[in-house]
């Protein structure tokens, strides 16, 4: 079983903001523990007061800070955590029980539709066709994953990409990890699997310090008489000798901050529903605000390497 330990340093500079200002809110995720994330430290640096309260609908955390009036231009948050991470596998497919779907009101929100991932005929339609023949929720997720596997492209050049859009990922068959787990997340629930979005950060496996340049999501499944079963569709197509290890694995090389889509924050926003979030976003007199900078860097304090893709 892999394990990781890294330091995570994240930082948010909130700069030009206008003079004569009356209120600037700011949002930050805050990664919390589970039994693949441990957080053994963490740390919250700003100039104002800040407060780490959890938004109802998914639980995600999140550092808020209420600025009244101003008197500076710019506002540094930094967010420093000790992160011990363990490999998630759930890929004992033998032990699934087979049990009929049953009414499970924790699932309710996962068989749901999202802002830019719809639930409309056309996805019906193409789910139906992917999972054609197939009987048991394993057969059909596997299916749905290999589709977006084979249908789709790790590209991020010119525009478009990066929302999660699902129409976007039908009709280019690029993009990014978030534009691949769309896919795969639609595909599922209209099969009448739950499935579920989770985003933070990859942690470098090359290198044991440096800057990271931007988030990565993946999913997860549930099967019925088993649990969720992590799936990582994009690091599957960027490394095809993983493919099998990617459904029914999450490395070790990697933190979480939030999960699920069309998010309402603690307190709720003024502006409409985040796509995602894990970037800090912020609000200048109830308007987003998007001068924002971002930076976020590790230290890796394991006491050994670790490997990657080794099937259990």
């Amino acid at each position: 079983m892999q394990e990781r330990t890294f330091e995570f340093t994240y930082t948010a500079e909130v700069h030009d903001i206008p003079a004569g200002s009356k209120d600037v809110q700011i949002w930050l995720p805050y990664p919390q523990g589970d039994e693949y994330q441990k957080i053994l430290k963490a740390k919250v640096s700003s100039p104002y007061l800040s407060q780490i309260l959890t938004a109802p609908e998914y639980g995600n955390q999140m550092v808020h800070l209420d600025v009244k009036s101003p008197t500076v231009a710019n506002i540094v948050v930094t967010m420093e955590f000790t992160v011990k991470r363990i490999e998630h596998l759930h890929n004992s497919f033998a032990e699934v029980s087979g049990a009929a779907a049953t009414s499970h009101p924790d699932l309710a929100r996962w068989l749901q539709p999202d802002h830019l991932v719809p639930l409309d005929q056309r996805i019906r339609e193409l789910s139906a066709e992917v999972t054609a023949g197939k009987t048991t929720d394993l057969d059909k997720a596997r299916v749905i994953y290999d589709y977006v596997l084979a249908n789709m492209k790790y590209d991020k050049s010119g525009t478009g990409w990066g929302n999660g859009d699902i129409y976007w990922a039908c009709d280019a068959k690029r993009g990014n990890c978030t534009d691949f787990h769309s896919l795969f997340i639609g595909l599922a629930r209209s099969a009448g699997i739950p499935a579920k979005f989770e985003i933070g950060f990859s942690v470098p496996l090359s290198a044991t310090t440096g800057e990271i340049g931007g988030y990565h999501c993946w999913a997860e499944f549930y099967l019925y008489g088993y649990g969720w079963v992590p799936i990582d569709a994009s690091e599957a197509w960027k490394d095809p000798a993983k493919k099998e290890y990617f459904f029914g694995a999450h490395d070790a090389n990697r933190v979480q901050f939030s999960v699920g889509r069309d998010l309402t924050l603690a307190p709720p926003q003024a502006g409409p529903p985040l796509n995602y979030f894990v970037y800090p976003y912020v609000e200048v007199d109830g308007k987003p605000f998007t001068s924002v900078n971002k930076k976020f860097s590790f230290w890796d304090v394991s006491a050994a390497p670790v490997t990657v893709g080794a099937l259990q």
